[in-house]
């Protein structure tokens, strides 16, 4: 699928990677990246979800610091180099870059109406920001690190959240997945989901970790979670 071009709020502009159903009016869903940039791991999520029944973009949300970047695990200088732009990455300026993919979603010829979004590893981090600061009609994490850091900001969230958290997480101690588990024991909009033995990046196909059982799983629940929350109707 073609690359398209959202514009910024600040006046710029930055691609995304949009992968389309076969069947419209449909359903959008913000995918959000991992620190490697939109690559091919991030346009294949995006076109397995479009095969689902979604119209599915994956902004490049370090255009700032290099645009076009498309790294892999596989190497330690990618690692290197990753690492970097998480590091020099302003979440601020990423979430208002998210809100203006949303706009262009909420507002889109071929769409129901309804827009998520699905976050992984740093994307899981901005997709609860999503949940906490805008009008998207539900959001999912991945084992989204530094949660537990935001939690000032989990009574603004208003729509239904999914956190998929992954009990062995080398970024995110025991501690910090109690915090945010205890924050949202009594709220029925918040799911959190644990996987048992699993480490970090659990999801990423071919990775170090890669679990399939609980990938499979994760999937699953994702894909009820938003055709629950997703497949209503315009609203008039």
């Amino acid at each position: 699928m073609p690359d398209i071009t959202i514009p910024s709020k600040d006046g710029g502009s930055f691609s995304a990677y949009m992968a389309v159903p076969a069947k419209l009016p449909a359903p959008a869903l913000v995918v959000i990246q991992e620190i490697f940039g939109v690559n091919q791991e991030m346009r294949t999520k995006c076109d397995e979800y479009a095969a689902a029944g979604y119209i599915a973009v994956c902004p490049d949300l370090f255009w700032r610091l290099e645009p076009g970047i498309q790294l892999t695990d596989k190497t330690e200088d990618e690692w290197k180099k990753a690492f970097d732009l998480f590091n020099r990455f302003d979440v601020e300026k990423g979430v208002e870059d998210l809100r203006s993919t949303l706009h262009v979603l909420k507002g889109h010829a071929e769409g129901n109406g309804k827009v998520g979004c699905v976050g992984f590893c740093l994307g899981g981090k901005l997709a609860y920001l999503m949940a906490a600061r805008t009008n998207i009609d539900c959001a999912v994490s991945y084992y989204g690190v530094g949660l537990d850091q935001l939690l000032e900001e989990a009574p603004n969230i208003k729509k239904p959240l999914l956190l998929h958290v992954a009990e062995k997480d080398k970024f995110v101690t025991p501690e910090a997945q109690q915090k945010v588990a205890d924050t949202f024991k009594r709220n029925r909009l918040v799911l959190v989901q644990k996987y048992l033995g699993c480490d970090h990046a659990f999801a990423r196909t071919g990775g170090e970790h890669y679990d399939e059982p609980a990938a499979s799983l994760a999937g699953r629940r994702t894909l009820a979670f938003l055709g629950n929350n997703l497949s209503a109707a315009l609203a008039a």
